[in-house]
């Protein structure tokens, strides 16, 4: 199978800070790395601030108040020791949680490496400032283990709540060498893109595959494979992309969720990906934008075809 980070590279995957797991529960490690040139990155409610360069800007920990409530992204591995950093506003300001212009401009022009280091501090401090209380008793929560832990401040309760990753399938349906493809009410004009919905409780991914595309578009699937994973911070999503075949072609499309569903020829896709490349629609239809796994999905498709 042909490696789909050669067919083009993954929005929000590939950042540069180091984790460092084996810092986060040494609360002295953490306070030290904070007091000791800790890198602030600094945003905007969950929108990044951007350089004139058009990359992310960064200030230092040491103007925050010592309460201020910050999560350890990790240590920047082009600094050595130097721990980054990411605020929790105390109030959520306006519309924070919505995605807004600023967030999409940003994935137009952060390098791949900002991008990812954006979308884990988006998805974390999103996760904080929604989780301020616990969800057991109710009682107020305190950031722990560098914001990777919130923890019951109720003695008698004390329950350890941790950041969440919603799992979500999308996938290429096949058949007779057509993609099935569709498109929502709120896509550009044009725009068709890969099928997609979460992962319910007590389902394997293959098991969410086939019900989605069954539910969204009455179509029986088989031979569920993997291609691969994509971070999504809005607000928390880890996108798993599969490919699967389907015997019969008849589509019945649940107007609830699709707006229309067709399939599309090799032709079509690979004329969209060309088109989406000069910013532009295809003439069969819009290829989804290549910060979306939805672009690179349907280019290991047109490659694995050629190969």
């Amino acid at each position: 199978m042909l490696d789909p980070l050669q067919a083009a590279p993954i929005a929000f995957a590939g950042s540069r800070i180091d984790r460092a797991d084996h810092l986060r529960s040494d609360p002295a490690a953490v306070v030290a790395l904070r007091t000791s040139g800790g890198r602030l990155l600094r945003l905007d409610g969950l929108d990044p601030v951007l350089t004139e360069a058009g990359t992310l800007d960064w200030g230092e920990v040491a103007d925050l108040p010592a309460e201020a409530e910050l999560v350890f992204l990790g240590l920047d591995t082009d600094r050595e020791g130097v721990g980054c950093f990411a605020q929790v506003p105390k109030e959520p300001a306006g519309n924070a949680f919505m995605t807004g212009p600023r967030s999409w401009g940003a994935m137009a022009v952060l390098p791949s490496d900002e991008l990812a280091v954006y979308g884990s501090a988006r998805a974390l401090v999103g996760w904080h400032m929604r989780h301020r209380f616990c969800a057991v008793c109710g009682s107020p929560s305190d950031l722990a283990k560098g914001g990777w832990q919130r923890t019951c401040r109720n003695h008698e309760c004390g329950a350890e709540h941790f950041p969440r990753v919603d799992p979500v399938t999308i996938m290429l349906v096949e058949h007779d060498g057509r993609l099935l493809l569709g498109r929502q009410p709120r896509f550009p004009a044009g725009r068709y893109s890969a099928l997609a919905g979460f992962v319910e409780p007590g389902e394997t991914i293959e098991e969410a595959v086939a019900r989605e595309v069954f539910e969204e578009a009455g179509v029986r699937i088989r031979g569920v494979t993997y291609v691969a994973s994509q971070p999504w911070p809005f607000p928390s999503s880890l996108m798993m992309g599969c490919h699967a075949y389907a015997d019969n072609p008849g589509i019945t499309i649940d107007e609830t969720e699709l707006e229309d569903a067709r399939w599309f020829s090799r032709g079509d896709v690979a004329e969209a990906l060309e088109a989406i490349d000069r910013g532009e629609n295809g003439r069969a239809f819009g290829a989804p934008p290549a910060t979306a796994i939805a672009h690179v999905l349907l280019r290991w498709w047109i490659d694995r075809q050629i190969g």
